[in-house]
């Protein structure tokens, strides 16, 4: 999941990113609404996590353009304006759902997960293939009944395979599904944490790889 953070309080915003990488979501951070416009048009995000009151483009401006876009994005609003009109004038914008600030961080992140759900392109709660079977809302995946002990990103990498399947991920859009921006192209992060995975998911070996093309999953899919 890649979500963008749009906090221009940057104490505020460095303790999301790391909280929410922390839960192994892919997460970039815009300080002001031009910022955030820019990385919108350059990244697909499955939520933006919004303050209303920014710099450059305000928030209930961006909030709306977000919403006129071909490519809907999940918005949240996390706002220090939490009064029950505060909250209507913010659904009324088209945000998916509002959170006032303060806040309990276990409910953004369910929050957060609930909107990726949500989207336009629903996805399927519990993802199963080759014996395989995840299920994001619970943090949860087994194989073949034997439950599997993953890292964050291990998790994270095998959900972006398993949503792919049977088409195949390359390391490019591992490392923007799964890590951020920030992620160095030349890194060996992924070919690293796919042996990782591959180890735990044990044999027969079900993530693929084609040289020059990426990694997939091969097995029955269901």
């Amino acid at each position: 999941m890649r979500v963008l953070v749009v906090e221009d309080a940057r104490s505020l915003a460095a303790v999301l990113v790391e909280g929410l990488r922390d839960q192994g979501m892919a997460v970039d951070v815009a300080h002001d609404g031009l910022e955030a416009a820019a990385k919108l048009d350059l990244n697909a995000y499955d939520v933006v996590v919004l303050d209303r009151d920014l710099p450059g483009i305000h928030g209930d401006t961006l909030c709306q353009m977000i919403t006129e876009r071909d490519d809907r994005v999940m918005v949240l609003m996390l706002t220090a304006a939490g009064s029950p009109g505060d909250r209507v004038s913010g659904l009324t914008l088209g945000a998916d759902d509002y959170l006032a600030k303060p806040f309990h961080f276990p409910e953004l992140v369910v929050r957060i997960r609930s909107l990726a759900r949500r989207q336009p392109f629903a996805r399927a709660r519990t993802l199963r293939a080759a014996g395989v079977e995840l299920d994001p809302l619970r943090r949860t995946a087994t194989r073949d009944g034997r439950r599997l002990d993953l890292s964050v990103k291990e998790f994270a990498l095998l959900e972006a395979l398993l949503r792919a399947a049977p088409a195949h991920l390359s390391t490019e859009d591992l490392l923007e599904q799964v890590w951020d921006e920030h992620a160095d192209p030349f890194t060996n992060t992924v070919t690293v944490t796919v042996g990782r995975l591959r180890r735990k998911l044990g044999d027969p070996s079900i993530i693929t790889t084609t040289p020059g093309v990426g990694y997939r999953i091969a097995g029955p899919l269901s």
